[in-house]
Order: structure tokens, then sequence, then C-alpha cells
């Protein structure tokens, strides 16, 4: 590898560490990147859940020491969320991801809409929230995203948390990284174990995202939700136009 490429690997995984910890989206800055470098879709959206993993634990600390973390909340959905991110990841190291990704760029403008029209959704949390068998078929969905694309499934893990399990946006953040983070090995052993992961770049991209995600997570505590929601906003826009027409 040389200087250049992992110089650009560093960078792009600082911005994506930066913004999947307060919003999402960050995979599509990082496997542009990696596609480039590793010539291969699938060696490089499997070589992205190394940096996404990193990440993931810098925050998930990061947010747990300052009491973010509403255990009660979140272990309740850590199964579902594995079962259907294991599923995904089974079915991503078969099949192209192209498809599913051209779809979900509409869900992210939805989104978009939605916080930008009713904020008071996303900055207060709520009391109420989806009740089962519903919240479980909601997770094992947003899993099986994750684990089959990863590209932008942090907006859908927020709306999940907040506008349909009653957290704000800073306990949603936390409880995201965590699911993400509970999942993100499981996913990451089964491209391994079809050969589509190269952990030289992977762990230098890892460099970039985890000071990305120390950082996302000490402004997202200091600064609260209304921050977050325009990065939101602005990430979903930008997403979905990279999944659309790039």
């Amino acid at each position: 590898m040389d200087p250049l490429t992992a110089a650009l690997l560093i960078a792009a995984g600082f911005a994506a560490g930066f913004v999947n910890t307060v919003a999402g989206g960050g995979s599509v800055i990082t496997i542009p990147v990696l596609l480039e470098a590793l010539g291969d879709a699938g060696i490089a959206n499997g070589t992205n859940r190394i940096a996404i993993l990193m990440a993931q634990v810098a925050a998930v600390t990061g947010f747990r020491r300052a009491g973010k973390l509403d255990w009660r909340k979140v272990l309740p959905l850590v199964p579902a969320t594995v079962i259907g991110a294991v599923t995904g990841a089974w079915i991503a190291t078969r099949l192209d991801s192209d498809a599913m990704t051209k779809v979900f760029a509409f869900v992210l403008v939805l989104v978009a809409a939605s916080v930008l029209i009713k904020p008071s959704k996303w900055l207060g949390g709520q009391e109420k929230s989806i009740r089962e068998p519903l919240r479980s078929l909601v997770f094992f969905g947003v899993g099986f995203y994750g684990g089959f694309v990863q590209a932008g499934v942090g907006f859908l893990l927020l709306a999940a948390l907040v506008v349909g399990g009653g957290l704000d946006l800073v306990r949603g953040n936390a409880a995201k990284v965590f699911l993400i983070l509970v999942y993100t090995p499981v996913a990451l052993l089964l491209f391994a174990s079809a050969a589509q992961v190269n952990w030289s770049y992977g762990l230098v991209m890892g460099i970039g995202n985890v000071s990305g995600a120390i950082l996302a997570t000490r402004l997202a505590v200091a600064k609260g939700a209304g921050w977050i929601r325009w990065v939101i906003i602005v990430m979903a826009v930008v997403a979905a136009t990279r999944m659309l027409f790039f």
C-alpha cells in the first residue's frame, strides 16, 4: 500500500466515522474509496466492516461513559437486529447489492423530509414506542439491510429508535452504534469466510474511523440533539444522491 492510498483511506475513514456516529451514510464515502483501491465491490463491502467495527467500539465507549446508553430499551432489540444482519450479510456474499442500494436512496429522502418537516418527533424523545411483534420485525428488517449493504443503515436505525422507540437523538445515536457494534463482528466473519475482506486496508481506514467517531461522540454529548438533526438532513440527501446518480 502506497502512502497516498493510506492517506486517502484514513481521510475517508475519519469523515465516515464522524457522520456514522451522529447520523449515517458514512459508507457512501468509504465504499467508493475502497472500490477504487481494491477493484472489487464485494471485497470493498466486506473490508468496510473492519473500519466500522473499530469506530463503533470507540463510539459505544464514549456514549457509555457519558451515561447515554439506555440499556433497558436497547438490549431487547439485539436478537432481532443480529438475526437480520446475519441473514443480510450471508445473502450479500452471494448477490449484488446495487438494486437494494437504489431502492434505499428513496428511503433516505423520506427520512430527511421527516427530520425537516417534523423535528419534534426527532428532538424531544417520547415515551410511546412500537410494540411486539412489530418491533422485532422492524429491527430484523433494519439489521438485514445493515448486514447486506451497510451504507445508510444508521438512518434506518435512528428512525426506528427515535421515532419508533421513543429515544431522543443523543440516546438514539448511542443505541444505534451499540446495535451496529453487536452485529458487525458476525457480518465481518461471514465476509471473511467468503474471502471478501482485505485486512490491511480495513485496519488503515479504521484509524480514521476511530478518530472521527471519538470527535463525533464528544460533540453529540456536548451539543445535544439540535445540531445532529441538521447533520442527518445533509447526510441523508448526500447519501441518496450518491446512491442514485454515482
